[in-house]
């Protein structure tokens, strides 16, 4: 799965996109693979503070209204610890923009449990779950590629945007963790 995100997200920055992540372990690093495979790829890659899992970019001061923000969608935000709100307020921005004003034009990611909406949330969505949230709540398309047929959605959709892919870089599987593109 690691592998089809990289070449998800090196057709999604040949074809002019913005990669928004989180610089995790897992998808966030796959799609930065695959966006830096691309010469001249847009990436706006929101850390939780400077240098987490060694990654240079400078964008890494998560603000109050980021964590007001995460803190309403949360389901147990007053337990956790005040790294892992940095962490969830972190998602905010890869969702909303830096300036909260610009979404994403669609969410990316996998869970185990293919949440898609608060409706499905459960505790196996994990910290994706703040993403997946602020995207509905904001009219933003969630394709979690945990869910049976959503890696074939996420291959129409884009198509109908004119974003075309390798033979084989979408196909039914699923396994990792989360990104996403403006």
């Amino acid at each position: 799965m690691l592998e089809q995100m990289r070449a998800i997200a090196a057709a999604l920055a040949q074809a002019g996109f913005t990669l928004r992540s989180g610089g995790a372990d897992g998808a966030d690093m796959a799609f930065e693979q695959g966006a830096r495979s691309v010469d001249g790829a847009r990436m706006q890659i929101y850390l939780p503070w400077q240098g987490f899992n060694g990654n240079p970019s400078p964008l890494y001061t998560v603000e109050q209204r980021a964590l007001d923000v995460a803190r309403r969608v949360h389901p147990a935000w007053h337990r956790l610890s005040p790294a892992a709100r940095k962490l969830h307020g972190r998602n905010c921005y890869q969702v909303l923009g830096l300036s909260f004003d610009v979404p994403s034009q669609f969410l990316v990611c996998w869970t185990s449990d293919g949440c898609e909406s608060a409706r499905t949330r459960s505790a196996k969505t994990g910290g994706t779950g703040t993403a997946i949230e602020l995207a509905e709540s904001h009219g933003v398309p969630v394709f979690n590629l945990g869910k049976a047929g959503r890696s074939v959605a996420l291959r129409e959709w884009l198509q109908g945007l004119s974003v075309q892919f390798p033979q084989g870089v979408i196909e039914e599987r699923g396994q990792s963790e989360f990104a996403l593109a403006v």
